[in-house]
C-alpha cells in the first residue's frame, strides 16, 4: 500500500521559522502580532485536511481558510471551533445560509454577495461574520478595486454584516516584485477610501505564501500561509524552511527484460542490454515528477503535464527512486499509476520500500497520509 509520509519535526520546525519570521516583522498599528492565518485548501495541499489543521492548533495556529463549503464543513464535522475563513464568496443563498449555519466567516465581494448576506442577517436576528474582498487585478471574486463609488455605496446599504477583515490576492507575488507592489498599493489606497467614508475595515490580510516571505512591509495586521508551511515555495528558501512529504511504496514485481525491449508508453526507451528492472505501484498520479511550479490539482492538469515527462525524458533528465539507499534510475515514461526502475544486481526483493520525493498537494487524496 502506498503512503505520504509527513514528518512532524520537519512540520513543526516550519511552522516556528513562519511564527518567528512573522513576529520580525514588528507589530501593527493596534500593538498587534502579525495574526497567521493558515490556508488548508486543497486537502491541505496534501497533508490531510483534518489531521493537518489539528497538527496546527496543537502546534498555536488558531485561525484557518478554506475554498470550498466542503472543507469547511469536514473541519466542524470533525469538531474543529476555531474560526474558519471561506476564501471564496457567493450569492447562492442555500450556500450562505449553510456557511452562517455552521458559524463559517463568509466573504463579500459584490452587490449580490452582500443584499444574500445582508437578507439573511435580518431574518436570523444577527449580524453576519464577513470578511471583505477588493479584486486589485486577480479578475476572480471581490470588488473591482477601481469601482469605489459602488463598494462604497453597497457597503453603506448593509444593516446586518459586520466587517471583520479586509483582503485581496496577488496573483504572481512569486516572481513578478513590479505588479505586486501595484497591487498592494490599489489595496492600500481602497483602505484608505473607505476609512475616509467610515466603512469599517477591520483585520487586513493580502500576503499569500510568496509575498509574506518576499515583503515583510506588506504583512499588514494578518497574512495567510499555505505552501510555505510545508516548505515548498517557488523562488530561494530564505528562512530554512524544510521540505515536507515524501512518497513510500512497493517493488511489487522484478523480471528481467532482454535487450531491445521497449519500456512503459510510446515507446520512448528501449534497453540498450539485458536489464533487471523493479516495477513499483505508483505513478504521477502520485505525484511523481509532478513539478511544484505545476499549480495542477485536477486530473486533466495532470495529464497535460505528461507531455513535459516526454521532453524531460528525450532531454535525458534522469528521475530516481531510493530503495535500500540505492538510488534507482526510473526507466522509460512515467506511467499513471506506474513506474519501471533499473535495479541492477543490486540487493533488492519484492516487497522492498520505494521512497520517492513529491510534492504532498499533487498526490491522490485516496492514498493514505502518516504523520511519523
Amino acid at each position: 500500500m502506498n503512503t505520504l509520509v509527513i514528518e512532524k519535526e520537519d512540520l513543526r520546525h516550519n511552522i516556528e521559522k513562519i511564527k518567528e519570521f512573522a513576529r520580525k516583522s514588528g507589530k501593527d498599528d493596534n500593538g498587534n502580532l502579525v495574526k497567521i492565518i493558515a490556508v488548508v485548501k486543497g486537502n491541505a495541499y496534501g497533508l490531510g485536511l483534518v489531521e493537518y489543521t489539528k497538527f496546527l492548533i496543537d502546534n498555536g495556529i488558531s485561525f484557518f481558510a478554506v475554498a470550498t463549503i466542503e472543507e469547511a464543513l469536514q473541519l466542524r464535522k470533525a469538531g474543529i471551533k476555531q474560526d474558519i475563513l471561506m476564501l471564496s464568496s457567493t450569492a447562492i443563498k442555500e450556500d450562505v445560509e449553510t456557511l452562517i449555519q455552521n458559524n463559517i466567516i463568509i466573504t463579500i465581494g459584490s452587490k449580490e454577495d452582500v443584499e444574500i448576506a445582508d437578507k439573511i442577517g435580518e431574518e436570523q436576528g444577527k449580524k453576519i461574520r464577513a470578511h471583505l474582498k477588493i479584486d486589485t487585478g486577480f479578475g476572480r471574486y471581490g470588488f473591482v478595486y477601481s469601482n469605489r463609488d459602488e463598494m462604497i455605496e453597497v457597503l453603506k446599504s448593509m444593516k446586518n454584516i459586520e466587517i471583520e477583515g479586509t483582503f485581496s490576492h496577488f496573483s504572481i507575488s512569486f516572481f513578478d516584485d513590479k505588479y505586486t507592489k501595484t497591487q498592494f498599493q490599489r489595496f492600500i489606497d481602497s483602505i484608505e477610501v473607505l476609512k475616509m467614508n467610515e466603512i469599517e475595515t477591520g483585520m487586513l490580510h493580502i500576503c499569500n505564501s510568496s509575498a509574506f516571505l518576499k515583503f515583510p512591509n506588506m504583512h499588514l495586521n494578518a497574512v495567510r500561509i499555505g505552501s510555505a508551511f510545508l516548505g515548498r515555495i517557488s523562488f530561494q528558501n530564505s528562512i530554512g524552511l524544510k521540505k515536507i512529504g515524501h512518497l513510500e511504496g512497493q517493488v511489487s514485481e522484478i523480471k528481467e527484460l532482454p535487450k531491445g525491449f521497449n519500456i512503459g508508453y510510446s515507446n520512448i526507451y528501449t534497453t540498450p542490454q539485458k536489464m533487471r528492472v523493479g516495477i513499483i505501484p505508483c505513478g504521477y498520479m502520485n505525484g511523481i515528477n509532478v513539478k511544484n511550479d505545476k499549480d495542477m490539482f485536477r486530473t486533466i492538469d495532470k495529464m497535460r503535464y505528461l507531455l513535459d515527462s516526454i521532453k524531460a525524458f528525450f532531454k535525458k533528465q534522469a528521475i530516481y527512486v531510493k530503495i535500500n539507499d540505492n538510488n534507482c534510475k526510473i526507466l522509460g515514461r512515467i506511467g499513471t499509476y506506474h513506474v519501471v526502475c533499473d535495479i541492477g544486481q543490486k540487493d533488492i526483493k519484492i516487497g522492498d520500500t520505494a521512497i520517492f520525493q513529491v510534492n504532498p498537494k499533487f498526490v491522490d487524496s485516496n492514498i493514505r497520509r502518516e504523520y511519523r
